[in-house]
């Protein structure tokens, strides 16, 4: 197994990382002040000219394997570039590869007809238009989806849509024009994978509506947002199904794998910037005498913090090889172990940088409370921790029978 970075790959690190440096970080403070004045669920100006910009370099769409729509990239070779756009939380949008739209293009690309593609992914795949993906519920454990209690019910030419959904992560923008919606079409099949279906559900349907917007660890995330919404006897075409009646979670599958591949090296990226600040504050300042940085607590920590670092990246990097190499079902035990250990690495990482802080690393003038709230929650996001361990174990287990 090689990891060495393709040329491809190492021509994009190198145009990411300038772009950032030029244009994305200095944007950052810009980007909070905006979204705190005024309406926060309005889109930032700032954020409008990095997509510009990014999209007249050449930047943008960068994901999408398997497709001449992006940038024609294997996950192996774009996991290097989601650990630099992870680094920042404005990143992503800006190059047009952020979460929930990522996955919800791939899931067009794989499963939508010509009329979906058309009519939604090509303004996705502009960045005129977002999306939004409702699946987990608050009146069920949506640790296990067979638990999922929406409805879609077959009624002539259409279907009617019914259900609660929350942690809808992209609702609170006001350009969300599509939901992808998993409901149950089939609660009596025996087979309970074969019960759920996805369909297509416009945002300004009769019957959508958003209840509240949830912060994390009081962070909003406007204007993106992620939303309570009630789905009341909301009509939709019957062609607004994707793939076909019972492969909802033949089409989960096939989304959440490439984006646990985001999100882990997105962490991986966070958790570099944590260290970089916390090696820069704890070298400026002194304690009882001496620089932080002589502590032995400290340098124990920071030792700690690159090889969890390295080995999450090593792991993550590995996922994405079998991915693109022997498939995704094939890669499902590197998968989910790579969705327990970079969030829980990057938490680690994080606090150990938070405490270098001192009283400082509780604030907002570092950033790194949102960065540790981010990374907490995705310990949570696609599959919790516990449900990727119980598949890990019974995954080595049947290499024992």
């Amino acid at each position: 197994m090689d990891f060495s970075y393709s040329e491809r790959t190492r021509q994009h690190q190198a145009r990411l990382t300038a772009f950032m440096e030029a244009h994305v970080y200095p944007a950052e403070a810009r980007f909070w002040a905006e979204v705190a004045e005024g309406d926060r669920w309005q889109p930032t100006r700032v954020m409008e000219e990095l997509k510009a910009k990014a999209h007249a370099d050449g930047l943008w769409n960068l994901f999408l394997p398997e497709s001449d729509l992006g940038a024609g990239l294997t996950n192996a070779e774009y996991a290097p570039l989601c650990e630099i756009m992870g680094r920042s939380p404005i990143a992503p949008e800006v190059f047009n590869c952020s979460a929930p739209d990522t996955g919800n293009m791939e899931v067009l690309v794989r499963y939508g007809t010509p009329e979906h593609k058309e009519r939604w992914l090509k303004p996705l795949l502009a960045g005129e238009i977002r999306s939004a993906f409702a699946m987990t519920e608050p009146d069920v454990a949506s640790s296990d989806a067979t638990n999922i209690q929406s409805s879609i019910v077959r009624d002539g030419d259409h279907y009617v849509v019914n259900g609660r959904k929350w942690w809808t992560s992209g609702i609170g923008d006001p350009r969300c024009r599509i939901i992808i919606f998993m409901g149950k079409s089939d609660p009596r099949n025996p087979d309970r994978y074969r019960q759920q279906s996805m369909i297509l559900v416009p945002t300004d349907a009769p019957g959508v509506t958003v209840k509240r917007m949830l912060p994390l660890f009081g962070y909003d995330d406007a204007p993106h947002g992620h939303g309570e919404v009630v789905f009341e006897n909301v009509r939709v075409p019957a062609s607004n199904i994707l793939l076909g009646e019972g492969r909802g979670f033949e089409i989960a599958q096939g989304r959440l794998g490439p984006g646990r591949i985001h999100h882990c090296m997105r962490l991986i990226g966070l958790a570099e910037r944590a260290l970089e600040a916390m090696c820069r504050r704890v070298k400026s300042r002194t304690a009882f005498g001496q620089p932080i940085a002589e502590f032995t607590t400290t340098l124990e920590r920071i030792a700690e913090a690159r090889i969890k670092i390295e080995q999450a990246r090593l792991l993550t990097l590995k996922a994405a090889y079998m991915m693109d190499t022997v498939g995704n079902k094939a890669a499902r035990m590197e998968i989910a172990m790579i969705k327990v250990a970079a969030p829980n690495m990057a938490c680690e990482v994080i606090d150990w940088a938070i405490q270098a802080h001192g009283a400082g690393g509780i604030s907002d003038d570092f950033g790194l409370g949102y960065a540790y709230a981010w990374a907490r929650a995705l310990r949570l996001a696609d599959g919790p921790d516990e449900v990727h361990r119980n598949q890990i174990g019974r995954l080595e287990l049947r290499r024992h029978d």
